[in-house]
């Protein structure tokens, strides 16, 4: 199960965070309180989030409200967002506004063009999918049912190396505070289903 975090304050004012180790907001608790509404039909034995107090605080809620705090619980640098560098910090769209809209959306959903001093989302789903497939994808081979809570580009990383995505399809895809995707495997590792909840 992956699930992105709720939202943060910088989501809120519509800024790029990357880094940044900002909170998330009552909305963004709501939110988490949301995800756990979402799987509370399913079985979690492990739980993983990057090491960023949006990802973790979600993931505390989440499993307070599921009573599952005595799980593993891994927070993981690896599993960060992508290091938006230069744009850290910026108003969306003041930045569209100054660079062009044009440049910007290249600097956000692009899978090789990376912001100012920033990572590209190749560059950053290097260090994620090592993780994924070093400690997530080994839970799952174990038969462990597993969340895993993060951001919209890790999400992404993820999702486009499971789907099987092209460089420009995964331009598209888009991943909201709150949401969750789950990803159903059979005995071998096989993806035999995914839904949206």
């Amino acid at each position: 199960m992956l699930a992105r975090h709720g939202e943060s304050t910088y989501n809120r004012e519509n800024r790029f965070t990357g880094w940044l180790d900002v909170p998330i907001t009552d909305t963004g608790r709501c939110e988490a309180k949301g995800i756990a509404q979402k799987i509370a039909g399913f079985r979690i034995d492990t739980a993983y989030s990057s090491a960023l107090q949006r990802t973790v605080e979600s993931l505390d809620i989440v499993l307070q409200e599921l009573h599952l705090q005595h799980i593993p619980v891994v927070n993981s640098l690896e599993l960060n967002e992508r290091n938006y560098g230069d744009l850290q910090g910026l108003n969306k769209k003041d930045t569209a506004e100054r660079f062009g809209e044009k440049l910007v959306h290249s600097w956000r959903r692009s899978y090789t063009t990376a912001p100012p001093n920033g990572e590209s989302l190749h560059q950053a789903g290097m260090r994620i999918l090592k993780f994924f497939y070093a400690r997530i994808l080994c839970d799952v081979q174990r038969g462990l049912n597993t969340l895993v809570v993060a951001h919209g580009n890790t999400l992404r990383v993820i999702v486009k190396e499971l789907d099987h995505l092209s460089d420009e399809e995964i331009m598209d895809v888009n991943i909201a505070t709150g949401e969750v995707v789950v990803y159903e495997y059979d005995m071998l590792t096989k993806i035999v289903g995914k839904k949206y909840l």
